[in-house]
């Protein structure tokens, strides 16, 4: 009798504990491979996600415009003009709010502005955000793979940020998307997914 009390007991207690601890959904990434990218042409330093920092393409893009060979292009930019080893970029989100996968989270990103991305995972929304709206897709997404990378790699949300937040020589990721920072809508929505 003793026994069953202290198995029913302990076994609501792990019950308990796995539901306190349900895990961020894993939002749909597409994959480099299922886009057609290459792998990075070369390697660098191993990194430890601290961080999460949030980017804008910059680029006015418009709604016909193919994300995949937007992807490309831009692949071919990085590694070609920049001699970067890839991407720079961890993520990446299109205007339909679709996530690609773009450089492997291991290495650190590259930018052309002064902050030293090393310890970020860096996600960036496709469009100039100067210019363009922030779609509720986009938002949605970029909230749904922010708060899985905050969950996966233990950062607290006071380490999200946006591009701006670490720079003086950059507007990214735009007045329009920067805004839902600045009210705190976006962190909002982030730890709402996190509870």
């Amino acid at each position: 009798m003793k026994r069953t009390i202290f198995l029913s007991v302990f076994g609501l207690a792990f019950l308990l504990t796995a539901c306190a601890q349900a895990q961020v959904e894993a939002p749909t990434i597409i994959t480099k491979k299922e886009w057609g990218g290459t792998p990075p042409s070369g390697t660098k330093e191993i990194q430890q996600i601290e961080y999460i920092t949030i980017h804008h393409s910059g680029v006015d893009v418009p709604e016909d415009k193919d994300p995949i060979e937007y992807l490309k292009n831009l692949e071919r930019f990085s590694k070609e003009d920049k001699h970067w080893i890839d991407n720079p970029y961890h993520y990446m989100i299109d205007l339909d709010g679709n996530i690609y996968e773009a450089r492997p989270l291991e290495y650190a990103g590259d930018t052309n502005t002064e902050y030293d991305p090393e310890g970020h995972a860096l996600i960036c929304v496709i469009g100039n955000y100067e210019n363009q709206k922030i779609k509720p897709s986009q938002l949605e997404s970029l909230a749904q793979l922010t708060a899985w990378l905050a969950e996966e790699y233990e950062v607290p949300v006071t380490k999200i940020a946006t591009h701006k937040d670490y720079s003086d020589e950059t507007v990214c990721p735009g007045e329009d998307l920067y805004a839902y920072f600045e009210n705190g809508t976006f962190i909002t929505m982030v730890k709402e997914l996190l509870k």
